[in-house]
C-alpha cells in the first residue's frame, strides 16, 4: 500500500524546521472541528503530554471517520498527519497500514520535542483498537 502521507510528505521534505512547524500547525487547523460535548475522559487519549481526545464515528458503509482535537498547535498537527493515514478507511485497512511507517520519513523525533511524539504510539494504537473491535 502506498504511503497515504506521500503528498503532504512531498510538501514537508522541502521546508525548513520552522516552515516544518507552520505545515502541522495549518493541518492540525484544518482538522474537522470536534464538539466540545465529545472531548470527555473516555476520549482523551492516555500518555500525551497536551490533551488529546479521539473520537472514532462509523460511517453508513462500515468505514471509520475519526473526530480528533489537542489543546496544543503542534500536537493537533500530529494527529491530522495519523488521521490522514487512516481516516474514513474500512476496519481492514486500518488493520494492514503501517501507520508508524507512514509517519517514519517525517522524522518527528528529530523535529519535535520528546514529550510531543510520546503520545504519538498511544493515539496510533487507540485507532488500531477502536478498528479492530468495530470488526
Amino acid at each position: 500500500m502506498a504511503n497515504p502521507l506521500s503528498e503532504i510528505l512531498d510538501e514537508y521534505e522541502f521546508l525548513d524546521a520552522d516552515d516544518r512547524y507552520r505545515l502541522l500547525i495549518d493541518l492540525g487547523k484544518a482538522l474537522e472541528p470536534m464538539p466540545e460535548a465529545l472531548k470527555t475522559d473516555a476520549t482523551l487519549v492516555r500518555g500525551c503530554s497536551a490533551s488529546v481526545w479521539v473520537y472514532p464515528t462509523r460511517l453508513p458503509d462500515g468505514r471509520l471517520h475519526f473526530l480528533a482535537d489537542s489543546n496544543a498547535a503542534i500536537t493537533k498537527g500530529i494527529i491530522a498527519l495519523v488521521l490522514q493515514a487512516v481516516q474514513d478507511r474500512s476496519t481492514a485497512e486500518i488493520g494492514a497500514i503501517d501507520i508508524e511507517g507512514a509517519l517514519e520519513p517525517f522524522d518527528l523525533k528529530a523535529q519535535l520535542s520528546s514529550n510531543r511524539t510520546q503520545g504519538i504510539p498511544n493515539m496510533i494504537a487507540l485507532i488500531r483498537e477502536t478498528a479492530a473491535r468495530q470488526v
